[in-house]
């Protein structure tokens, strides 16, 4: 059994996967990166100076200067500029995924449109027909 498991493991594509998952993850932290600290900052300055990260509704009946006071506080709030951040960052990295898997897709159809070599028993009867043919 624990050799069954080893050669699962080992196969192509879950060694694949999880190296895809792991690229995947610290790919999605340089797109939050790029979210927050450059593509925000010029949109909320578009906005007139509408900083994201601080839009909340605190529940508690309190009003609070910046996210990082409603925090402290601890109090509940609904957080919709933090949402709204990542549901930017999250199109954001759709798109570059859909950019990325489109390039790879037409890498894999260049390769499978290169025709593959002719088997040599086929290449040796090809020859032998060529040459009956050159003998009528």
């Amino acid at each position: 059994m624990l050799q069954d498991f080893k050669a699962f493991l080992m196969k192509g594509n879950v060694v694949d996967m999880a190296v895809w998952f792991i690229f995947g993850a610290a790919f999605g932290t340089v797109v939050k990166s790029l979210v927050e600290n450059i593509v925000m900052p010029p949109v909320g300055q578009l906005m007139a100076d509408v900083d994201f990260a601080n839009l909340f509704i605190p529940l508690d009946g309190n009003e609070y200067a910046s996210l990082a006071a409603l925090e402290e506080a601890g109090a509940p709030a609904i957080k919709y500029g933090t949402f709204i951040n990542d549901m930017i960052g999250f199109v954001i990295l759709g798109f570059v995924i859909f950019i990325l898997v489109r390039q790879v897709t037409k890498m894999q159809k260049k390769e499978e449109e290169k025709p593959a070599a002719p088997a040599e028993d086929i290449v040796l009867l090809t020859e032998i027909r060529d040459a009956m043919v050159k003998k009528k």
